[in-house]
């Protein structure tokens, strides 16, 4: 997959990209990821990316111009979705991801900023608009880096024991059961008995269990199937 990222702020990424799975993911060629800069697309000398918005009100709107013209010097690899990361778009939750990363050859992100972008973009260029939820950030760089640790991570290649996604959090509609590691006894906090009995099928009935307790008690608009 190819990952290419719009933005006006290209150091913002420079450490993240780099650290820990996700960084492992790129330098391991699961993934490439580009970083475009509007700026370098602006019309004039002074680089102007932003201006006032027709009929007046506050901020400033990021210009069609060298939006589009960023986007239109990148490569195509089809299917592509070019996606304006917004608080108007859809939210972004785990199926979601699971269909960036298995339908989608290229991602392209724009991420806006000051007042949002021009209404052009949206339409006309933008395929896709996504959103981490009903809250309002600086700008897209943000919700742009959650979406591709999201993507990344659900690419083949990038966890070593892949059987661990299907119990995640969200799968299934279900939240993760809980973990615990050695010492069994910490501060007289005890690992659960079944946990240390070895008996494998006992385990996996009390972590389903526990997944529909606990979905039920912090998630029930999650609509888990019955057990």
């Amino acid at each position: 997959m190819r990952i290419d990222i719009v933005t006006l702020f290209p150091e913002f990424f420079t450490s993240p990209l780099q650290c820990s799975l996700l960084g492992r993911a790129i330098a391991g060629g699961v993934c490439s990821v580009a970083i475009t800069n509007p700026r370098d697309f602006a019309a004039d000398r002074y680089r102007t990316v932003d201006d006032t918005p027709y009929g007046g009100g506050a901020g400033m709107v990021l210009k069609p111009e060298p939006l589009f013209a960023a986007v239109e010097s990148l490569p195509v690899l089809e299917p592509r979705a070019v996606i304006l990361l917004t608080p108007q778009g859809k939210s972004l939750k785990q199926p979601l991801l699971r269909s960036l990363a298995a339908d989608y050859a290229q991602l392209v992100l724009l991420c806006g900023h000051y007042e949002g972008v021009d209404e052009r973009v949206r339409v006309h260029l933008a395929t896709h608009e996504i959103s981490l939820g009903d809250f309002v950030l600086t700008g897209g760089e943000i919700p742009a880096l959650a979406l591709i640790d999201g993507v990344v991570r659900l690419l083949p290649g990038t966890v070593g024991n892949r059987a661990s996604l299907a119990s995640e959090s969200f799968e299934d509609n279900l939240l993760e059961y809980p973990q615990y590691t050695r010492p069994a006894n910490f501060r007289g906090w005890q690992v659960p008995e079944v946990l240390l009995s070895g008996h494998h099928a006992q385990i996996a009935r009390w972590r389903r269990e526990q997944q529909l307790a606990r979905t039920h008690e912090r998630r029930p608009d999650l609509q888990p199937p019955e057990a």
